[in-house]
């Protein structure tokens, strides 16, 4: 007797993120087009650039996760002690004015950046930029991509303040609007501070090391 054929499972593209890591659409979409899609799947992490390149980005492993939450528990205890604007964790995702959509790893938006929003739908898209946002590397990150981002995202829709925190070669890159980028090397005893942005604000980098 034969045995019967077995079916072949459709790939849905969360099958496809969870087996083979962060999946970047053939074709470019619109933004209308974009916004249909993460209607459609609210469960996974889309980015968009501003020329309609749409990534699906994979979901974080341990450490990556741990540094994400640890950063932005930090963040939240300074933002609850000093009600200055609201805190926001990667599953935010920001419209940008260029036409990009991304979703930094940790973001605050001043009160008075928040006064422009006032009246929009709370189940919305943030549509302004943050004053602040942190990107955290992963291992499948590649670094150059990275840094673009900072400077022609973040940057260039008005981020005044912006860290990359590298922790596999322990190296923080702090940019700040109008200025060079500063480089920190090396996290033991060493911290980040909000400056003018974030008032009083300190990140402990020995938190974002790989053994900690």
């Amino acid at each position: 007797m034969t045995a019967p054929l077995s079916r072949k499972k459709t790939l849905t593209l969360e099958d496809l993120v969870l087996q083979f890591g962060a999946v970047e659409l053939q074709n470019p979409l619109s933004r209308e087009t974009f916004m249909t899609l993460a209607d459609q799947y609210p469960d996974l992490t889309l980015e968009r650039d501003k020329n309609g390149i749409t990534t699906i980005m994979s979901p974080v492993k341990k450490g990556s996760g741990k540094r994400e939450s640890t950063l932005n528990g930090f963040l939240f205890i300074w933002n609850h002690q000093h009600r200055l604007g609201e805190v926001h964790g990667p599953s935010s995702g920001f419209n940008l004015p260029d036409g990009s959509f991304k979703q930094p790893d940790a973001a605050w938006i001043s009160n008075e950046r928040l006064g422009a929003t006032k009246g929009d739908d709370d189940e919305a898209f943030l549509t302004v930029a943050p004053d602040f946002v942190a990107e955290i590397r992963s291992a499948t990150d590649r670094l150059k991509k990275l840094q673009t981002k900072m400077t022609d995202v973040w940057m260039a829709n008005g981020v005044q303040l912006a860290w990359l925190i590298d922790p596999y070669d322990e190296k923080a890159y702090i940019y700040r609007l109008g200025r060079e980028v500063e480089l920190v090397e090396g996290f033991a005893g060493k911290t980040l501070s909000g400056g003018a942005v974030l008032p009083g604000f300190e990140l402990p980098l020995d938190e974002m090391r790989r053994d900690v």
